[in-house]
């Protein structure tokens, strides 16, 4: 046990990882307050499922927009330049927020943020492999996705907690504070660290082309894109949901909300933290498809609970696996090509994804319009539950023959598609 510790915490022994460890830790933490507060901001403000999806969509619309169409960006522009650039975006963004005049001034100040967060996310997670040894990319996942969803765990109960006492100004407040600390943080970062060599474009719209097709002859990557596209539409009509799951089915208010926000943050940790050895273990075709069987119980018993502390559990069961999947999602990706086409490659499976999560949000705020009946959240966790079950099957039957492809076999699947590249 603790040579398997000594493994997973093995990566912040090296100083790049660490300090993007560290940068992930501040603005995560202040993000997931904030996404609470925006939240619960525009339903005061609107009373309407459709605002509420509206601003959730938003959050990652922008990504789907980066991946489909400016990929390519994420190759050729020094990364953590534009990882610095996307901190000082959203500090703007929540700075201004307080001063929001109405709902949709939030929503659209929102898109802004989500615009920066389409190029910092994948950013990062394209520039890990070159932070850490291959063999260690696992736990490096793994302890990155752990401490994002701690924030997960502790951001949405403090939001909840400061949205109900102060209103949301605090917790935007924080939340562009913690993006200061994220710029000093990845500033520490040597550039040649997050990117072995950048690409030369051959025109836009042929750069594009190259990622996307590498995406789509990758096993691995067809995985992601399936089993978890399908698992997306089912996360999108909880997310609208959730609010109104915890103040009108549960009654339990603002901090309810918070709770299970929280509750799935918790069960993150775990799954993520955990992910390494069980991918070791169990191998990733059984670690994908039981992160998602374990996504579809906990959204069952979310759906069935009687009270907030039973959907608070089931919530816990939910974030575990999650966090499995995401873990098992992020390795797939991060090896189903080399780095010249990661960025592209890894934003153009995020967009397909997002938009999934775009659609399940957009038709929970059609079902969820004023007036609520109580019981539809319940409807609408229980729906995703089973769509989730259609997702483990696929996941399983399409990572069996995959260990998480090794970069030289990554690197046949996408060497037709081979950019020319620039010295970083």
């Amino acid at each position: 046990m603790r040579l398997r510790s000594s493994v997973q915490l093995a990566p912040l022994q090296l100083q790049g990882f660490r300090c993007l460890f560290l940068a992930t830790l501040g603005s995560s933490l202040g993000t997931l307050l904030a996404a609470v507060a925006l939240a619960i901001d525009v339903k005061d403000r609107t009373g309407s499922g459709l605002w509420v999806g509206a601003v959730l969509v938003v959050d990652f619309l922008p990504t789907i927009v980066v991946g489909l169409l400016l990929g390519p960006l994420l190759d050729r522009l020094e990364r953590r330049s534009l990882m610095i650039g996307a901190d000082a975006l959203r500090v703007g963004v929540f700075a201004a927020l307080p001063f929001a005049p109405n709902a949709a001034a939030v929503v659209g100040l929102a898109l802004v943020a989500g615009l920066a967060t389409g190029f910092f996310r994948p950013a990062v997670y394209a520039g890990i492999p070159n932070l850490v040894p291959d063999e260690l990319l696992p736990s490096a996942n793994g302890l990155l996705q752990t401490v994002e969803n701690a924030s997960w765990t502790v951001g949405p109960i403090v939001g909840g907690v400061l949205t109900a006492a102060a209103g949301p100004t605090a917790a935007y407040a924080i939340n562009a504070a913690s993006f200061v600390v994220s710029i000093a943080l990845v500033s520490r970062i040597p550039k040649r660290l997050l990117q072995s060599e950048r690409a030369l474009s051959r025109g836009h719209w042929r750069d594009l082309a190259d990622g996307f097709g590498a995406a789509l002859r990758s096993p691995s990557m067809r995985a992601v894109l399936v089993a978890w596209g399908i698992a997306s539409f089912a996360m999108g009509g909880t997310n609208v949901a959730t609010i109104f799951l915890a103040k009108d089915t549960l009654a339990a208010g603002d901090v309810g909300y918070g709770l299970l926000f929280g509750a799935i943050g918790a069960g993150l940790v775990l799954g993520s933290f955990g992910s390494s050895a069980l991918l070791a273990r169990y191998g990733v075709a059984r670690a994908y498809g039981g992160g998602l069987v374990l996504m579809a119980a906990g959204d069952l018993g979310a759906a069935l609970s009687p009270d907030i502390w039973v959907a608070v559990l089931a919530c816990v069961v939910v974030g575990v696996g999650n966090g499995l999947a995401v873990a098992c999602n992020a390795l797939l990706v991060q090896r189903g090509t080399f780095d010249l086409l990661r960025g592209r490659a890894l934003t153009f499976v995020m967009s397909v994804t997002y938009l999934l999560v775009g659609v399940g949000d957009g038709l929970g705020g059609v079902f969820l319009r004023p007036p609520v009946s109580a019981d539809l959240p319940r409807w609408i966790w229980g729906g995703a539950s089973a769509t989730l079950l259609v997702g483990a099957v696929a996941g399983s039957l399409l990572a069996r023959n995959l260990a998480g492809e090794t970069p030289a076999e990554a690197e046949r699947a996408g060497e037709d598609a081979a950019p020319v590249a620039a010295a970083n």
